[in-house]
């Protein structure tokens, strides 16, 4: 039996969706789409059935690929639970009456019915039953509310395919049911409702925005660095480095598979940063390096999304964006890669259009640094003082900006506008963050990190083989020209294609002057990214525009870095 959880966006179909599944979840793109579903398995009675949260839409008449994807879903079902937002009713119910016009059974789950009673609102459930002919259950899917007697109900779900002759007449159908059905008492507002209201207001909004991303930043920060601090840093240190130390005393503590698969000691030692082994720097990276930056992130994007503010930061963000040709969801990914360039590309998927990828993906890997890399511009640039650090993010941010415009002009394609539900703002239930979490990061585990190793290895032959070596001597006379920096630095430059914040590490003996250190880690930052992104760039876009992103980054790259070194 298969099961699908349908409804309008932001009706908590996903609180809704973990209540009765659980943890026994997988998500996945539809075929031929990046449009992403979540499956889920539910055991009432006798009887085993598959769940899928269809993604969300507010008709059966496709407007974007999102709805697409639900209409051509909704083909497959043998039972329907549309969930509807109780406190807006009158929009909710042009879904349904679309779905009760289909051949399937359909169950209505009458969700958020905790927020109706804070705002004034009466509902007479069984008279709303009694209209539509199917079973209707209040239900709070962030407490488990109504979860158990939704359930009971499935056998009674019916499917009175009722033919509305057009959208006016459906219209006119759902205004006579809420006049029947709903009635409203005056209330004040509540706290929570103030700040809505605050925090979507183009002034107070920005104010509110900006204490939001910095207390973000720094939690995630926190919780990054303290994950590698005091849990991945000594598991690695007592348990993995004695093991490879080993391992390297067998392979003879040189030669080509030591290099491969130990890497090159630092003094003696495995340095995880420097050695770029197979089973040191390839694995230490994606697992102990970037991984804690990607449970942070995720955990402050749960909680942001399941409180209710995410969508009112796009809808902020929405004129800005609209100026690159995005709309305003594009900020999320913009704002993961300031912890990890890796799961902010992948978390492009949140949009429509593969235009809309290509650009976001494209600025994020020019003028969004990850937080390894922050760090160590900070601490090395800010030696020099901290109008240094201040050039090399605004030169930064105007090269996101100008390079968004260029890509809106010249990239083909759409750009859907933004259409989003505002949810109210709920405390979230950490059993949902934490089922959440756990599936983000495990799904970046098994996608990721195959793909990291396999690149990692073949980078690493190139570097035993010389090649980097080798690439770097060929342009240190045209890089050292531009960018005004000594031979030694091109070094550094190229091993950023491995790992930006150790490739910045490098620089810190070479005696750089103030303006070289802002054209280097500028540079740095613009051009090719690290490994870990590189090989999920190709992934998500594809080898042939992850080609043109490329180009676009090396071009940024050399006209910036040039700029740099004839104004300063």
């Amino acid at each position: 039996m298969k099961i699908l959880l349908m409804g309008n966006p932001n009706v908590g179909k996903s609180a809704l969706f973990s209540r009765l599944t659980g943890t026994r979840i997988i998500a996945s793109n539809y075929p031929g789409t990046t449009v992403e579903f979540t499956k889920g398995a539910l055991t009432f009675g006798q009887e085993q059935a598959d769940i899928i949260d269809v993604p969300g839409t507010y008709t059966l008449e496709p407007t974007s690929k999102a709805e697409e994807v639900a209409a051509e879903i909704l083909q497959e079902g043998d039972l329907i639970i549309d969930v509807i937002d109780a406190t807006n009713l009158e929009r909710n119910l042009n879904l349904t009456l679309q779905l009760l016009e289909r051949p399937v059974p359909v169950i209505v789950a009458l969700n958020m019915w905790d927020d109706v009673h804070h705002r004034g609102i009466n509902i007479d459930v069984a008279r709303l039953e009694e209209l539509l002919g199917v079973p209707v259950v209040p239900t709070v899917g962030v407490t488990g509310q109504g979860i158990k007697e939704l359930v009971s109900r499935f056998p009674e779900a019916a499917a009175p395919q009722v033919i509305y002759s057009s959208s006016d007449e459906r219209w006119a159908k759902i205004g006579d049911i809420v006049s029947q059905v709903q009635s409203l008492s005056h209330r004040h507002h509540t706290w929570r409702e103030v700040l809505e209201d605050a925090s979507s207001h183009p002034a107070g909004g920005i104010a509110i925005a900006l204490l939001v991303l910095v207390v973000t930043f720094f939690v995630i920060r926190f919780i990054g660095e303290g994950i590698i601090n005091y849990i991945t840093d000594p598991l690695f240190n007592w348990l993995w480095t004695p093991l490879l130390m080993k391992l390297s005393l067998a392979l003879g503590s040189g030669g080509f598979w030591h290099d491969i698969l130990v890497g090159k000691l630092i003094n003696g030692n495995i340095d995880y940063f420097q050695s770029f082994g197979l089973l040191s720097t390839g694995i230490y990276i994606p697992l102990a390096a970037v991984l804690p930056y990607i449970v942070a992130f995720y955990f402050a994007l749960g909680i942001l999304e399941d409180i209710g503010y995410l969508p009112r930061l796009a809808v902020l963000m929405d004129t800005l964006m609209h100026r690159l040709g995005l709309h305003g969801y594009a900020i999320i990914p913009t704002i993961l890669g300031f912890g990890c360039n890796v799961p902010a590309v992948m978390a492009t998927r949140i949009l429509e259009s593969r235009r809309e990828r290509f650009i976001v993906a494209t600025l994020i890997s020019i003028g969004i640094p990850c937080a390894a890399l922050q760090a160590m511009i900070i601490g090395l640039v800010g030696q020099q003082g901290i109008q240094y650090v201040a050039i090399v993010y605004g030169s930064l941010f105007v090269s996101w900006i100008i390079i968004g415009l260029i890509l809106n002009y010249t990239v083909k394609g759409f750009s859907p506008e933004l259409i989003i539900e505002i949810p109210p703002y709920r405390f979230p239930p950490w059993r949902v963050i934490g089922e959440k979490l756990w599936l983000r990061v495990s799904g970046f585990v098994k996608e990721a990190l195959p793909i990291v190793l396999g690149a990692v290895l073949v980078v690493n032959i190139l570097y035993v083989l010389g090649v980097f070596d080798f690439i770097a001597n060929l342009t240190a006379p045209l890089l050292t020209g531009l960018y005004g920096l000594p031979k030694e630095s091109v070094v550094a430059l190229t091993i950023g294609f491995l790992r930006k914040d150790v490739a910045v590490g490098m620089l810190a003996p070479l005696g750089l002057t103030a303006k070289q250190l802002v054209v280097s880690t500028t540079v740095m930052a613009m051009v090719f990214p690290c490994v870990a992104t590189f090989v999920i760039l190709a992934r998500e876009l594809g080898a042939r525009d992850m080609l043109k992103a490329s180009g676009i980054m090396l071009a940024a790259a050399l006209i910036v870095g040039s700029l740099q070194n004839l104004i300063l």
